[in-house]
């Protein structure tokens, strides 16, 4: 009896009922598979002959999409429900996994990771509805959290696994098996996941519901989040997919290393997620927003320093200690947007946000060396006049100081600027 009153105080405490447990395992599975083959998307697009260009496009488009993707993700979610959405937005996701496999031409695989590099990003407003719907608002932060920690299971042994096929296999096959991994594992979730979820009952989204009616929901708090939220990601994503050619072909750490590090970083930010959920949701949320902004702008700076692994490894727990604030800052979002259009207002939001830094991730290419620039000189025959200032100062210090000046500034602007909501505030209307 002292067994189960123990077992459902531990339950009751993190929140924990069926329909959350079938969206962890889903998590898991989806994320192990993604992980394994997408960190090392850059590696192969270089090796398939794509250059510096592809791998600045792949990471643009990464949050081009991941804009465009996020409202109608919201929006399906909302008319058809969390269940069937995730439904959806795997399948898309394997059909893109099978044209990787199927074309080993970096053409290809850009066309394929239009439809599996942002699953996260589609899947999101879904996965947060669902938590909303779910769990007690005074347990959202925790739910958030324990759904960032979890996913980051799969992020942190994902890329070893995948580092350890491209070291046995070699950069172009070792890649391509990852992803024949991901998109079984990618079917076993989407069969658990139709299995374990049950049908939710919904409120049909009222006719006319459009865009136009989201941004009304976007109220002062949430466009100053907003704006401090782009400057930062700025800041994560003009060095993010260079990060791992800094550190593999740069420096000379092994492709299995580097899986290492990301290891390092999330595990890290896993041991701060449930302490940070429990404090954030007995206390005032603004400091731990601050915080993580704070842990985003020091990273890229510290990277400029690391030429060793053992230096690499304190940047990379810098990174994870970025994750500190994320599942706070998703709660708040939820907490300000209304009751059956939670998901549509959460895509909305990063449809905003994503557009624009989809600017800042294509923009690292042109920081990071010249050729990026002499490439769109030569293809579309624009911009030459621009070409000796790219020469004379793309670097990856170049790349890692202007990420660095953005992150300072967004993390200024919320301390300034940003709402500072206590655990009984009610939702901004």
């Amino acid at each position: 009896m002292q067994v189960v009153k123990q077992r459902q105080r531990i339950l009751d405490y993190f929140g924990l009922k069926k329909n959350i447990v079938a969206l962890l395992v889903m998590v898991i599975l989806v994320g192990l598979g993604e992980k394994m083959a997408e960190r090392f998307l850059p590696l192969y697009l270089v090796a398939l002959g794509g250059g510096a260009f592809s791998v600045g496009l792949l990471n643009g488009l990464d949050n081009l999409l991941s804009a465009l993707y996020s409202f109608p993700g919201g929006y399906a979610s909302d008319k058809l429900g969390y269940k069937h959405a995730l439904l959806l937005f795997n399948l898309i996701a394997m059909v893109g996994y099978v044209v990787v496999i199927a074309i080993p031409n970096w053409h290809a695989v850009i066309l394929g990771a239009i439809l599996f590099v942002s699953w996260t990003a589609i899947s999101l407003p879904a996965t947060m509805d669902m938590v909303a719907t779910v769990m007690p608002k005074n347990k959202r932060t925790m739910g958030v959290s324990l759904h960032s920690l979890v996913r980051r299971i799969p992020m942190a042994l994902g890329p070893v696994i995948g580092g350890a096929l491209i070291g046995a296999f070699g950069e172009t096959q070792g890649v391509r098996l990852a992803f024949i991994v991901a998109f079984v594992l990618a079917g076993v979730a989407l069969i658990l996941q139709q299995v374990m979820i049950p049908d939710e009952k919904r409120t049909p989204v009222r006719e006319g519901s459009s865009m136009a009616y989201g941004l009304t929901l976007l109220n002062t708090p949430l466009q100053n989040l907003l704006v401090s939220d782009i400057l930062v990601r700025f800041c994560e994503q003009i060095p993010y997919a260079f990060v791992v050619i800094w550190c593999v072909s740069i420096n000379k750490i092994t492709p299995l290393q580097f899986g290492l590090l990301t290891t390092i970083e999330m595990t890290t930010a896993m041991l701060v997620y449930i302490p940070v959920a429990y404090l954030a949701d007995k206390n005032t949320k603004k400091p731990f927003v601050v915080t993580t902004f704070v842990f985003f702008t020091m990273f890229p700076l510290v990277l400029i320093v690391a030429r060793s692994f053992w230096v690499m490894v304190i940047a990379f727990v810098i990174r994870g200690l970025k994750e500190f604030g994320e599942p706070t800052r998703k709660a708040l979002i939820m907490d300000l947007a209304p009751d059956g259009r939670k998901a549509a207002t959460f895509g909305l939001y990063y449809l905003i946000r994503d557009i624009i830094v989809s600017i800042a991730a294509f923009g690292g290419a042109l920081l990071w060396d010249a050729s990026t620039a002499k490439y769109i000189v030569d293809t579309l025959g624009i911009g030459r006049a621009l070409l000796p200032f790219f020469n004379a100062i793309a670097s990856p210090t170049t790349n890692f100081l202007v990420a660095f000046g953005f992150g300072l500034g967004g993390t200024l602007y919320f301390a300034l600027f940003g709402q500072d909501l206590g655990p009984a505030a009610n939702p901004i209307a």
